[in-house]
């Protein structure tokens, strides 16, 4: 498979988990995630910023959160976001800790 390809083939399957998570799954919450597989919807559009900001693209957090999301991160919370239990958010404190290095921590 050529270099082309391969990157098409990411950029699809980029798009596909996107499209599962923000129109498939939004009842399955960041928290969750992070619990679990160790990054979230956040995770993922951080990663988009910091591409964009490696080539040069002026991004911010928030511009990444929506265009990642397709709406303000506001707009996600009231829609889709559920309380947490106070165990599952000590849960997320480690899980956060153990995956988000402290030079991409919001």
């Amino acid at each position: 498979m050529d270099a082309q390809t391969q990157l098409e083939l990411e950029a699809a399957a980029f798009r596909r988990l996107q499209k599962h998570l923000m129109q498939e799954r939004t009842d399955v919450q960041n928290i969750d995630m992070m619990n679990l597989a160790g990054f979230c919807r956040n995770c993922l559009s951080r990663w988009y910023q910091e591409a964009a900001n490696a080539r040069g693209i002026d991004m911010t957090k928030d511009e990444a959160r929506e265009l990642y999301y397709g709406m303000t991160m506001s707009e996600w919370k009231a829609n889709f976001q559920t309380d947490a239990s106070a165990a599952t958010q000590e849960r997320f404190t480690e899980a956060f800790k153990a995956n988000v290095s402290p030079a991409t921590k919001p």
